[in-house]
C-alpha cells in the first residue's frame, strides 16, 4: 500500500504572490520527501479546487489523501470551509479516504523563518540597531486567534530581549502603525516589524505599509517556502497519515 497522497491546502488562490509562494513550498516538501506525492488546492477554487486536485491524484493511483491546512491561526476557514471542502471531495469520491490534519498553525518553529526574513530585511536596509519589535499578523474577529499572535510575540520578545508588540492587519487592533506609532513615543526610534504571513497578499501589504508610513525601521518579507516551513508541513502530513489507518 502507498502513502497517502499530500495535499497542500491554501485559503486562496486570487494573487499571484501567493501562488508563487504555494507552488514553490511544494516543490520544497517534494525536496523533502520525493516518495511523496504532493500537490496543492486552494479552498476557494480560483485555481485547482481540492475536488480536482484529489480527483487527479486518484487516477494516478492515490488511495489516500491527506490535506493539510495551510492557515497560521485559527480563522474561519478551519471551521467553515476545511470541513466543508472535505466533506464534499469525500461523499464525490466515496471510498477514498481523506483528512484534513490541524493547521500549519503558530509554531515556535516558525520564529526561526521569521528571524531570517527580518535578518534579511534589516541588512538590505542597513540597520544594525533595535529597541523594539512588532509582530504582525493577519487578526481575526475570534479573539482566541489573535492571542495566540500575542502569545507568540512574547516568546519572540523574550529570546531577544526587547519590547514586542502584537499587531494586526484586519479586524482587531492595534494596527501595525499604531504598534510602530506607540513604540515611537515611548522613544524608540528602531523598531522592526516581523511579517507573521505566509505569503504575499491585500494583509499583508496593508501591514507592511502603515508600518512603513508610522517609520518602522524595516519590515520582513513573509515565511514563504522556507525549509522549515516545508517541514512543518511534512510534520502535521505525518499526523494525519498516521490517523487513517485503521485501529
Amino acid at each position: 500500500m502507498t502513502a497517502p497522497a499530500l495535499v497542500l491546502l491554501a485559503p486562496s488562490g486570487r494573487d499571484p504572490r501567493t501562488i508563487e509562494t504555494i507552488t514553490a513550498l511544494v516543490a520544497e516538501v517534494r525536496r523533502q520527501r520525493p516518495d511523496l506525492a504532493v500537490e496543492a488546492a486552494y479552498l476557494d477554487q480560483t485555481r485547482a479546487g481540492l475536488d480536482r486536485v484529489v480527483e487527479r491524484l486518484a487516477r494516478r493511483g492515490a488511495e489516500e489523501v491527506v490535506a493539510v491546512p495551510l492557515l497560521l491561526n485559527e480563522a474561519f476557514h478551519v471551521g467553515v470551509d476545511v470541513p466543508a471542502a472535505v466533506e464534499a471531495v469525500s461523499q464525490r469520491l466515496a471510498g477514498l479516504p481523506i483528512r484534513a490534519t490541524r493547521i500549519l498553525g503558530l509554531e515556535t518553529t516558525l520564529l526561526e523563518v521569521l528571524d531570517a526574513r527580518l535578518r534579511s530585511a534589516l541588512t538590505q536596509a542597513r540597520v544594525r540597531e533595535l529597541d523594539a519589535l512588532v509582530l504582525a499578523g493577519a487578526g481575526s474577529g475570534d479573539a482566541i486567534a489573535n492571542q495566540a499572535i500575542a502569545r507568540l510575540a512574547r516568546v519572540w520578545g523574550a529570546h531577544h530581549k526587547l519590547p514586542v508588540m502584537a499587531a494586526y492587519a484586519a479586524a482587531a487592533p492595534p494596527a501595525t502603525g499604531e504598534a510602530v506609532r506607540a513604540f515611537r513615543a515611548q522613544g524608540k526610534r528602531h523598531v522592526a516589524v516581523g511579517s507573521l504571513f505566509l505569503t504575499a497578499g491585500p494583509l499583508c501589504d496593508r501591514a507592511t505599509e502603515l508600518a512603513l508610513e508610522a517609520g518602522a525601521v524595516a519590515v520582513s518579507e513573509p515565511l514563504g517556502a522556507h525549509p522549515l516551513v516545508a517541514q512543518s508541513v511534512v510534520a502535521r502530513y505525518l499526523v494525519g497519515a498516521l490517523e487513517l489507518v485503521p485501529v
